[in-house]
């Protein structure tokens, strides 16, 4: 009996140490990395942007229309290599290594990198 009451007590001490360190919605990984690149949830592939600087995009208007930012919300959490930045309309973006993060209108399905090298200032995002 005492054995079985020191396991489940074991046993309540690791749950509550492993959910304190397990995944919750404001901090789910924004991205994951296939293939050596970064790509949303979709399995669509992320892009930076040369001529942003480090927490700010340069890419708005028309520009984001081409480059649809990867968008983050309210309730998100910044962690490790992962930050939000406020884009100029005052909606979030999530950047790694302080880089904003984009997809490229023109890729059609995962794994397409149509927009790598696109005008020399746009490139695949890496982990």
């Amino acid at each position: 009996m005492k054995h079985l009451i020191l396991s489940a007590a074991l046993l309540a001490a690791v749950a509550g140490c492993t959910s304190m360190y397990a995944p919750d919605a404001a901090h789910a990984m924004p991205a994951m990395t296939r293939d050596g690149m970064l790509t949303d949830s979709a399995g669509m592939t992320l892009y930076t942007f040369d001529k942003d600087a480090a927490g700010k995009s340069a890419c708005n208007g028309p520009c984001a229309a081409n480059w649809p930012p990867l968008m983050a919300t309210k309730g998100d959490a910044a962690h490790g290599d992962w930050s939000i930045v406020t884009r100029d309309d005052g909606s979030l973006q999530w950047a790694h290594k302080g880089k904003p993060l984009y997809r490229w209108i023109k890729d059609q399905k995962a794994g397409d990198v149509t927009g790598d090298g696109f005008k020399n200032v746009w490139h695949v995002a890496r982990p």
